[in-house]
């Protein structure tokens, strides 16, 4: 059984919020973190892969290393 994840701890560095809002379109003033926790928390497709989960929702992949919960980065599917 998967452990849940912890929302409260996913979290990013600056290049990779700059990679997220880039790759997703999302206007400066909205906070990348929020924006995934929130696909995240709404329920998704998760699949882990080696060291990383990769949530699908809304037509967006997340990934997130698995170990230290940053997100890696973020991009439109489909």
């Amino acid at each position: 059984m998967r452990k849940a994840l912890d929302l409260a701890r996913l979290h990013t560095t600056p290049l990779g919020e700059r990679r997220i809002r880039q790759n997703l379109g999302l206007p400066e003033d909205t906070d990348p973190v929020g924006y995934c926790r929130e696909l995240i928390s709404g329920g998704c497709e998760v699949k882990i892969k080696g060291k990383n989960h990769y949530f699908s929702a809304d037509g967006v992949c997340i990934t997130v290393n698995s170990r230290s919960l940053t997100i890696i980065t973020a991009h439109k599917v489909g």
